[in-house]
C-alpha cells in the first residue's frame, strides 16, 4: 500500500509498504481519509525530534472509515463508520498508568513518532482507541487530537471561570489551549510573534493579544491584569525564553503549564518559583475526556475550522507540503492531507 516517510532529516517521500492486513481480535481496519500534518511531524523532517528514529513514517491526527472489524469489536463500531483516533498507548502498569494518567505513560508509543503512523492507505487499531461523531466532517475529525493536546493543558492548569490565562505560541496546540480555556469562561491572552496567528486566536476565543518583540511582554500582561499577572501560563511555544517568561509573569500563587519542549537548556531564576509558591505542571498528550470534550466542542460548530486549516493537499503534494512549511513556518497552522 501507498504510504509517505521520512527516511531521514530533510527527506520526505513516497514509498510502498506492506499491507497493514486484516484486523485481529478487538481491531479494526481503517481506510484513512484524511491526516493532519502537525508540529512534532515538523520537527521530525527537521530532524529535531528527540523521541524519533528513521526511517518514519507519520501521521497521528486521524480522520477515517472503517473498512472491516475483527472478533470481538462491540457492535457500535461497524463497517462504513466515520471514525478518529487516540494515537496513544500505554502499558497499564507504570506509575502513570497505575494512577489513572496514561496519557503520561513511561512506554507510551504515540503513532508516527515512536511508532509508524497513518500516512498510509489503511491502519489496524484496537477499537478501544477510536472515537466518533454524527456529525463531525473527516476534516474536523482529523483536527480533534491535537486541539485536545491544548484541552488538556487547561484541565492541568484547573482553569476557573474568570481567570486570566496567558498562551505563549499560537499553533494548533496552542489555539486548543485558547478554545478550552475561553470554553471554561477564563479570560484569555494570546501571545505570539506573528499578527495573523494573533487574529486567529482572536477568533479562537482569546480577549487580548501581545505580539512579541513589537510589544512588551511584562507590560502588557500587568496592565491586562490589574499588575497582578495571569493565574495561569500555559506555553506552547517551546522556546526557553517563553519557559522563563511563564515563571517569571505568573501571578503570586498561580500555575504554569508546559506543553511545549524547549529547544535548548533553560536557566531559571527559581527566587519566582518560591517566593510565589507556583505550581509548574507538565502536560503531555491527552486523555479520552479531552476527547469527548472536543468532539463536543467542535459539533457546536464555533470554532474557525476553515482558517486554522492553513492548506489541504492531496497526497502525491504531502512532501513539498512540508518542506514549504519547514521553509516558511510562520505562514502555517494546520496542514491536511486528503489520502
Amino acid at each position: 500500500m501507498k504510504a509517505i516517510r521520512i527516511p531521514a532529516p530533510f527527506r520526505c517521500e513516497h514509498v510502498d509498504v506492506a499491507d497493514c492486513g486484516s484486523p485481529g481480535p478487538g481491531e479494526v481496519r481503517l481506510r484513512v481519509c484524511q491526516v493532519g500534518l502537525c508540529g512534532s511531524d515538523l520537527t521530525t523532517f527537521r530532524g529535531l525530534n528527540p523521541m524519533v528514529s528513521y526511517p518514519r513514517i507519520p501521521g497521528h491526527e486521524i480522520g477515517a472509515v472503517i473498512e472491516s472489524v475483527g472478533e470481538g469489536v462491540p457492535a457500535r463500531w461497524r463497517t462504513g463508520t466515520r471514525v478518529l483516533v487516540s494515537p496513544y498507548s500505554e502499558c497499564g502498569k507504570c506509575s502513570a498508568c497505575r494512577v489513572g494518567r496514561p496519557n503520561a505513560c513511561r512506554d507510551n508509543q504515540t503513532l508516527g513518532v515512536q511508532r509508524d503512523g497513518a500516512f498510509t492507505e489503511f491502519v489496524v487499531i484496537p477499537h478501544e482507541r477510536l472515537f466518533t461523531s454524527r456529525i463531525l466532517t473527516l476534516e474536523e475529525m482529523a483536527l480533534v487530537e491535537p486541539l485536545t493536546v491544548g484541552f488538556h493543558a487547561v484541565d492541568r492548569g484547573a482553569v476557573q471561570v474568570g481567570e486570566w490565562v496567558a498562551v505563549l505560541g499560537c499553533g494548533a496546540i496552542g489555539l486548543g489551549a485558547i478554545a478550552g480555556a475561553a470554553t471554561r469562561g477564563a479570560k484569555v491572552i494570546a501571545v505570539d510573534v506573528a499578527e495573523e496567528k494573533l487574529e486567529l486566536a482572536r477568533a479562537c476565543g482569546a480577549v487580548q493579544t501581545v505580539q512579541v518583540p513589537r510589544q512588551d511582554l511584562h507590560t502588557c500582561l500587568q496592565d491586562f491584569t490589574a499588575g497582578e499577572g495571569p493565574a495561569v501560563m500555559i506555553e506552547a511555544a517551546g522556546q526557553p525564553a517563553t519557559f522563563r517568561a511563564c515563571v517569571e509573569e505568573t501571578a503570586f500563587a498561580g500555575r504554569v503549564v508546559y506543553i511545549g519542549y524547549a529547544k535548548a537548556p533553560v536557566e531559571y531564576e527559581t527566587k519566582y518559583m518560591v517566593m510565589k509558591e507556583l505550581d509548574i505542571r507538565g502536560s503531555r498528550n491527552a486523555l479520552p475526556a479531552d476527547f469527548e470534550a472536543v468532539i463536543r466542542f467542535l459539533e457546536q460548530r464555533a470554532f474557525p475550522v476553515n482558517r486554522v486549516v492553513t492548506r489541504t493537499v492531496s497526497m502525491e503534494n504531502a512532501p513539498e507540503a512540508l518542506l514549504a512549511w519547514h521553509e516558511n513556518p510562520g505562514a502555517v497552522t494546520k496542514i491536511h492531507v486528503k489520502m
